[in-house]
């Protein structure tokens, strides 16, 4: 994967020095504050269907800035686009998509 840090690309979204990535070769979206990585959500692929999201987490010094949401709505539009569906173990993600019904369509719940 290319590093996009230093402004946004296909990909990615930015505004000022703070944008969202997906690395794919990771398994997982980041936030990063310039080249900075501040936060990311984590995922795994149990199989060719679904992106099964497994952690979120933003550095304590960014906290409180809405950022995690900004991750997750980057992360699962993206899911979206490409046509697979979401499993939300992570408890954020869960709770995101609770609070943005239009992830439901495309969403497995692990307890449903």
């Amino acid at each position: 994967m290319t590093d996009h840090a230093t402004g946004p690309a296909a990909g990615e979204t930015s505004t000022d020095r703070i944008h969202t990535r997906h690395a794919p070769e990771r398994h997982r979206y980041e936030i990063l504050d310039g080249e900075r990585r501040i936060g990311l959500t984590q995922y795994r692929l149990p199989d060719d269907e679904h992106v099964d999201f497994v952690h979120t987490e933003i550095d304590e010094a960014y906290g409180g800035r809405g950022l995690a949401g900004r991750l997750i709505s980057f992360a699962l539009a993206d899911v979206r686009e490409r046509g697979k569906r979401i499993i939300p173990h992570c408890p954020f993600v869960a709770g995101w998509i609770d609070k943005h019904p239009e992830y439901e369509e495309i969403t497995d719940r692990p307890d449903r």
